[in-house]
């Protein structure tokens, strides 16, 4: 159907209050139908196992701070490769993922316990601009030498139209 036949108005055509709640219950049907998936889709690729490139990092960064190290975790790691991903995916920085699942909801669907923070980043720049960047945010900054955490995931997932744009999530847990 054209643009110009979805805009003109006929009389065999059902009411567009009709049409809507269709469409409404179309949505919900296929919201309801995701949502019952158990998987959880999780990228793969060049981002996965940054947590080993950034422990020095982030153990120098503490140490100046007087905070003991960081401890790089699988779980954590998976739960930050999850978010870079739908990053990536949306190609936007947000700590809520589509579908209303925000931080807390994910860290449990990755069975992760206890205090836990997430720091995003969008760039086109490596790891050591990376950080420097957090560390020059309050914030930011406040999450990586916080004394109540002990292991950290990082990860992130290149831009599939631009291969030097990187979405990153560092997350850090007890």
């Amino acid at each position: 159907m054209s643009d110009s036949m979805m805009l003109t108005d006929t009389d065999n055509r059902p009411p567009a209050m009709n049409r809507r709640a269709l469409l409404k219950i179309a949505g919900v049907a296929a919201l309801a139908g995701l949502a019952a998936c158990s998987t959880v889709s999780v990228p793969t690729g060049e981002g996965a196992g940054a947590s080993s490139s950034a422990t020095a990092t982030l153990s120098s960064l503490r140490a100046a701070a007087g905070r003991g190290p960081l401890v790089p975790d699988a779980q954590l790691e998976q739960a930050a490769l999850q978010q870079a991903g739908y990053m990536a995916q949306r190609e936007r920085m947000s700590h809520t993922t589509g579908w209303g699942k925000d931080f807390a909801s994910r860290m449990k669907d990755n069975g992760v316990r206890g205090a836990a923070a997430e720091n995003i980043a969008e760039g086109r720049f490596d790891q050591k601009k990376l950080f420097d960047i957090w560390m020059n945010s309050q914030g930011h900054r406040r999450n990586i030498l916080d004394p109540d955490f002990s292991r950290f995931g990082l990860a992130y997932v290149r831009d599939g139209k631009d291969p030097s744009l990187r979405y990153w999530a560092l997350v850090l847990g007890r």
